[in-house]
């Protein structure tokens, strides 16, 4: 509290029945912060020339999206897209899952999902939708250096995946190879799975 105080930071003692009232969990944490949303526009991303973006299509689950964005983050990604439809970035639950690296990407939010794909491909970023029926696969795409390029990834829905139209609109469709007997990953899983084969290409580069 003291560190808090001394950065300029106002704070409010409360105790645990105010806690219970302000929080949306069963066990919080004891600290309850309130901030300025922290978001920006995609033009803005881009005239940076980032490497790696993700794009979140139709995203529903909270706790998916902050695992997606704190694995965004992690493998080096500088800004996350949520485009209109998908769930808010600050949602409490997305916010817990990010682990802090809400803090740390930048977020863009709105407009379609299709205007960002024209708009990243338009700036030179490769645009890759992940696609569990997809032709291209993900193990030969690193092998051909095509990862080392700046790239755009672009997750969907886990229950319904991307609109077709959506798909078509990227420069390729890419499927994580499945080597078990598992069906399918979740977007969590898929989405670490190819930020870090990027990550680990354009490092390498």
């Amino acid at each position: 509290m003291a560190e808090a105080e001394h950065a300029g930071v106002r704070v409010s003692p409360a105790d645990a029945q105010a806690l219970a009232a302000l929080t949306e969990t069963v066990t919080p944490q004891g600290v309850v912060a309130v901030g300025r949303h922290l978001h920006t526009d995609l033009a803005t991303v881009l005239s940076a020339e980032p490497t790696l973006v993700v794009v979140l299509a139709g995203i529903a689950d909270p706790g998916n999206a902050g695992t997606v964005l704190r694995t965004a983050d992690a493998a080096g990604a500088v800004a996350v897209v949520f485009p209109d439809g998908s769930v808010d970035p600050y949602n409490g639950k997305c916010v817990r899952a990010s682990a802090g690296s809400l803090f740390h990407l930048s977020l863009v939010r709105g407009g379609t999902a299709e205007a960002a794909v024209a708009a990243l491909r338009q700036a030179g970023l490769a645009v890759l939708a992940a696609d569990a029926h997809g032709a291209e696969d993900l193990d030969d795409l690193a092998e051909s250096g095509r990862l080392a390029d700046r790239t755009a990834w672009l997750f969907g829905s886990e229950a319904h995946g991307l609109p077709a139209e959506l798909a078509a609109a990227a420069d390729a469709r890419v499927r994580v190879p499945i080597h078990g007997r598992a069906e399918s990953l979740n977007l969590a899983a898929a989405a670490a799975v190819c930020l870090y084969a990027s990550a680990r290409a354009q490092r390498r580069r």
